[in-house]
């Protein structure tokens, strides 16, 4: 019996950009199971991350041990949605590595969301406490100074959400999506 191909999800966007929320809608629309990082993090290495350096490190543990598992996963025909870092070039070709291997397809999902919008989400989910890390304001921005939007030469099908809506566009109605691709980004 052959196994369809199955198709590996990431996501881009900045801190509070709306990523874990749109993984849970492609995870749910597409019956896939979700790895997060963040996640996985705060439950193995949540008293050693104290700076980026820390999160470099403890990162690059998670990301030996995770690419075997979710390569066997798509290779198994799961659809998985990867909410691990995807800002930076490094950060997708790591991903793009692991479908390729898998031989499975790969959707790269970047949500382009100002600062001002990333900046006021972050402030309310820090308030909540609902999220795994608390991140201030001046750790925002010296990740963003790291933050590579995609481009077309890295080979992805890319939706774009959030392109030219106005601040707070993003949020949907209850029953509705997070955000709507604006439109399709291929070669």
């Amino acid at each position: 019996m052959s196994v369809e191909p199955a198709v590996l999800h990431l996501v881009c966007g900045k801190i509070a950009a709306g990523k874990s929320t749109l993984c849970a809608e492609l995870a749910g629309r597409h019956r896939a199971v979700i790895i997060a990082e963040d996640d996985w993090l705060a439950a193995l290495f949540a008293d050693e991350l104290a700076s980026l350096r820390d999160y470099v490190r403890c990162s690059a543990k998670l990301r030996s041990a995770m690419a075997p598992h979710v390569a066997t996963l798509l290779r198994a025909g799961m659809p998985v949605v990867l909410d691990f870092q995807a800002n930076t070039r490094s950060g997708r070709a790591w991903i793009k590595g692991i479908a390729d291997m898998a031989r499975a397809d790969c959707k790269l999902h970047f949500l382009d969301t100002p600062d001002e919008v990333c900046l006021e989400r972050l402030r309310i989910r820090n308030k909540s406490g609902a999220h795994p890390f608390h991140v201030t304001e001046q750790q925002f921005h010296q990740i963003t100074r790291h933050f590579e939007a995609p481009s077309s030469d890295e080979g992805f099908d890319t939706l774009l959400y959030g392109a030219g809506r106005p601040a707070g566009a993003l949020e949907g109605s209850e029953g509705e999506p997070h955000c709507k691709p604006a439109e399709i980004l291929n070669d």
